[in-house]
């Protein structure tokens, strides 16, 4: 779904699962700066929009989800998974609840399947499961950021500022009153300097919660059963994740930026090094230069120095080893 904030001055089309919305605006610094001073707005709007109502709603997805939600009070936001069997992740929802609806924006494209698996779910529950990505646009505000909500939005907020489910077709003018526009690009080299994993990007087929830290802010470890419990539970009580994420910092004096995907070598021990891990998301941050987050095997020591492709890389730990 292309937005039709692509029309303002300067934007440049995003690629790939982020397609539809701008990527930067002509000046990704500025649009970086303006976000970490807590202004502007990022334009979302290519997120999948998925609501669940109903008088079981929330008690019907406690069953489901990782996190503890039966009592989730109105307002308040939080994040959760959806597990396969063998607690392996598949979706990622974002959630706040309204009172009488539960608000959810999920990765582009995964809508589909996502109210696929909860429709199969619903047996007899008073439950409805709506996709309102056609007409509902997603919009991020800033932490700090004073912009004005209008009336009757819904709002999602946590540490890093505000989601707005905003009617699709006020996009365009909400834009025109409350600039500057930032893109995906500013947004995202924010999530890497904040650690947060994307489903996606951090993730593949076989990542489990622990890996990537969302054991401490999607998953509840005193709720009851849902699918990939056991899993969860064992990893937590006896066993170690098998990765772990990395924040990296990149040689800055590289012009070259690995991209995702770029394999990583221990750099003191020759060309002939084994890959110990992956670059997920790679930046160029405003303040700290080019950085990254990448998972590596667990074992390796936080001050092995590490190679992407030719480009030196330094650890920091985001989940611990």
């Amino acid at each position: 779904m292309k937005s039709p904030l692509l029309s303002l001055p300067g934007a440049v089309p995003a690629e790939g699962v982020d397609e539809g919305v701008a990527a930067h605006y002509g000046d990704l610094f500025r649009e970086q700066r303006a976000l970490a001073e807590g202004t502007g707005f990022v334009d979302l709007s290519h997120r999948g929009i998925v609501t669940v109502s109903g008088d079981d709603r929330l008690s019907w997805l406690h069953l489901l989800l990782t996190q503890h939600v039966s009592d989730l009070p109105t307002g308040r936001a939080t994040e959760a998974l959806i597990l396969s069997a063998n607690g392996h992740i598949e979706h990622a929802l974002y959630l706040v609840d309204d009172g009488t609806t539960v608000w959810a924006h999920v990765e582009p494209g995964t809508q589909d399947a996502l109210i696929a698996y909860l429709e199969s779910m619903k047996f007899f529950y008073r439950v409805e499961v709506t996709d309102r990505t056609a007409d509902i646009a997603l919009v991020h505000l800033p932490a700090g950021s004073i912009t004005e909500v209008p009336e009757g939005v819904v709002v999602r907020e946590t540490a890093y500022g505000r989601d707005l489910f905003l009617p699709r077709a006020d996009l365009e003018s909400y834009a025109a009153r409350s600039g500057p526009a930032a893109g995906l690009l500013a947004y995202e080299a924010l999530r890497v300097e904040q650690h947060r994993p994307r489903l996606g990007f951090e993730t593949d087929h076989r990542t489990i919660p622990h890996e990537l830290g969302w054991i401490d802010t999607a998953v509840h470890l005193q709720k009851g059963c849902y699918r990939g419990q056991e899993t969860v539970a064992r990893v937590q009580n006896l066993g170690k994740p098998p990765r772990r994420l990395v924040f990296l910092h990149l040689d800055g004096s590289e012009v070259y930026l690995p991209p995702a995907g770029t394999e990583l070598r221990r750099a003191d021990e020759g060309p002939d090094s084994r890959k110990i891990g992956v670059i997920t998301t790679s930046v160029r941050h405003h303040e700290l230069g080019p950085v990254a987050l990448a998972l590596v095997k667990r074992n390796v020591p936080l001050d092995a120095p590490l190679l992407a492709d030719n480009t030196a890389a330094a650890q920091e730990a985001v989940v611990e080893p």
